[in-house]
This record gives C-alpha cells, structure tokens and sequence, in this order.
C-alpha cells in the first residue's frame, strides 16, 4: 500500500508525455522563468503540492484530467485518461455497462 501522494511520479509521468521539461512546463502556467525549473522539481519530488487551482493549470497545459495526477493505479490511471477523452454520451454508456457487472 502507497502512502505517499502518487502526484509527483503521475505529474512527471504526464510531463514527459508531452515531452516538456520542467522549465518549460513552470513557464505555461504561469511560473516565473527564474523559478519555474526549480518549482517544478520540488512538485516532481514531492518536497511541496501545487494547491488546486496550479494542479487545474498544470492537468490542462498537459492534456490530463487531475484525477489523473493522484491515481495510484497505473492501469485505472489509463482508463482516467481514456476516457477523458472520448464523449460524456460513451462516458455514459461505459458506466451502465460497468454498473451491469
């Protein structure tokens, strides 16, 4: 069982996806570019959270919904972000089929 956040392995896991460093990244959301580098490494090392409204910024700069951030299970990690991306009519139809089971 994890008792740490798994926000800094999920937000670098999404960051490397968009192939952004983490300068890069600061810079979108608003960081200062003399800080945004170091910034982002203490979000990545767990040393300090984003409050929500900087997790929001950085979950849309890189194409991921929060809850996606904070899933601790890689697969159902996957599935968040699948179905982040399709319809709310699918999203409906995969939830009467999984409520089914």
């Amino acid at each position: 069982m994890q008792s740490e956040s798994p926000l800094p392995i999920q937000l670098k896991k999404a960051r490397k996806a968009k192939n952004l460093t983490q300068q890069e990244l600061g810079i979108r959301v608003g960081l200062d570019p003399g800080n945004a580098s170091a910034r982002m490494n203490q979000y990545e090392s767990g040393k300090h959270s984003p409050d929500y409204k900087m997790l929001k910024k950085m979950a849309s700069e890189l194409g991921v919904p929060v809850p996606y951030l904070f899933c601790d299970d890689a697969l159902l990690g996957e599935i968040i972000l699948a179905l982040s991306k399709v319809s709310d009519e699918e999203k409906i139809r995969v939830l009467e089929s999984l409520q089914k089971k």
